[in-house]
């Protein structure tokens, strides 16, 4: 049907895969909650049709409005939102609950594609450069201020896509410096971490003498990063003391194992672990993994769900799901780069590292590789919020790839 010419169907049929598979799993886990999850798949499956037969210039034209209403939406947990699990980030509607970041994240998308694709976008004009970054760090200090680590986190996911349009990777080298110092530093004396860090910077400098520029500005620079990280290097121990304690463990878990705290925040790592390896190559059956059906592991649904794929599915399933995620991350990026509007190529890169983002700390959280953050694999943890939010944002971009395979320009 000439319709249907432009959908594409790869990608559609990957997002069904996904979702079918994973309302399977919460199933097994909790046959009631899989039988919700199903009603959201119907609700997300409506709110798709209705993208799909909407304008594709409305989402471009209301972008404003979606990011604005995202961050009001944050601001007001701190008024009118619901803590569970040791977090203030729900609303709670009589027996149904809302977690507003999930849908932040879709507003603060379509906004950037919105200003990206604008005439006057200049990433090395300094106000362009500025306005980018409030876009992303207004609804990251807001998810800050939660406090919610994890999605702050996956907020970093909008600077791959700026890197596609011309963003500096001093920046993510910068970045990725600040990362390590922290993480060495929670393990090693901080002030053999200074050392370090005075004698690479003095190598480089010496490598770099003639060619670099002395100019006030420069040596500031080199001077302010300097202090910074030793002063990140010093502070880091201090600062995980300050944290509450559960979080505090979450990260000593990384540094010396989960069973150094098996009763505590080591708990669901150690149960994880434990349901992934027991499901060695082909697993124990479906609804047959002792783990999962003696709902060892807490939020085994939600956050942990994976450990229920590695028990029942075994090696091979888990490596059929990894395969099917990076192939629909991959399609979306290709997507992306061929589209002809700014826009689309934006929101696209965007919704692309959002998945990315999550599908990686989600597992590196499950297997041990990272700290427990309380991230949803997309579509696959149960919840409506998450469910739904990254549905529309799927529906949305599979809407302006499909207008730009039919548009005559």
């Amino acid at each position: 049907m000439k319709w249907t010419e432009g959908i594409d169907k790869l990608g559609l049929g990957l997002y069904f895969l996904l979702c079918i598979f994973a309302i399977a799993n919460i199933y097994s886990v909790d046959q009631k909650l899989g039988e919700k999850q199903l009603i959201f798949f119907g609700i997300s499956i409506v709110v798709g049709l209705i993208i799909f037969f909407s304008r594709s210039k409305f989402f471009e034209n209301l972008s404003a409005i979606f990011y604005i209403g995202g961050v009001l939406m944050l601001a007001g947990l701190h008024v009118f939102g619901t803590e569970i699990l040791g977090q203030k980030n729900w609303y709670k509607f009589g027996g149904f609950t809302m977690q507003p970041v999930e849908f932040s994240k879709i507003g603060t998308a379509l906004m950037l594609a919105s200003y990206v694709s604008g005439a006057e976008f200049n990433l090395k004009n300094r106000k362009s450069l500025i306005t980018t970054l409030a876009i992303v760090g207004i609804p990251a200090i807001v998810v800050l201020s939660i406090p919610d680590v994890g999605s702050l986190l996956v907020f970093t996911a909008f600077f791959i896509a700026l890197y596609r349009e011309g963003l500096s990777g001093w920046l993510f080298g910068i970045g990725g410096l600040f990362a390590g110092v922290f993480l060495i530093s929670l393990a090693v004396n901080p002030l053999y971490v200074v050392i370090v860090i005075v004698l690479i910077y003095a190598v480089f400098i010496f490598l770099n003498y003639h060619r670099m520029s002395w100019d006030v500005i420069s040596v500031a620079g080199i001077a302010g990063s300097l202090l910074l990280l030793c002063g990140l290097a010093f502070g880091t121990p201090y600062v995980l003391e300050k944290l509450p304690k559960h979080q505090r463990e979450r990260i000593e878990v990384l540094y010396k194992g989960e069973k150094a705290f098996r009763d505590t925040s080591g708990y669901n790592l150690l149960y994880s672990k434990t349901a992934i390896g027991s499901g060695g190559m082909f697993g124990k059956g479906y609804r047959e993994g002792s783990v999962t059906q003696g709902k060892f592991v807490p939020e085994q649904e939600t956050d942990y769900i994976f450990c229920t794929v590695g028990e029942e599915w075994g090696f091979v399933g888990s490596s059929v799901l990894v395969l099917c995620y990076m192939v629909f991350i991959g399609r979306i990026y290709y997507l992306a780069e061929k589209q002809k509007s700014t826009f689309n190529r934006v929101f696209g890169f965007s919704f692309a590292s959002i998945l990315l983002m999550h599908f990686s700390i989600n597992l590196g959280m499950v297997m041990g590789l990272f700290p427990t953050v309380g991230i949803p694999l997309p579509y696959f943890s149960y919840g409506g919020s998450s469910l739904l939010a990254f549905s529309i944002m799927t529906f949305i971009f599979f809407k302006l790839n499909y207008a730009d395979k039919n548009s005559l320009v």
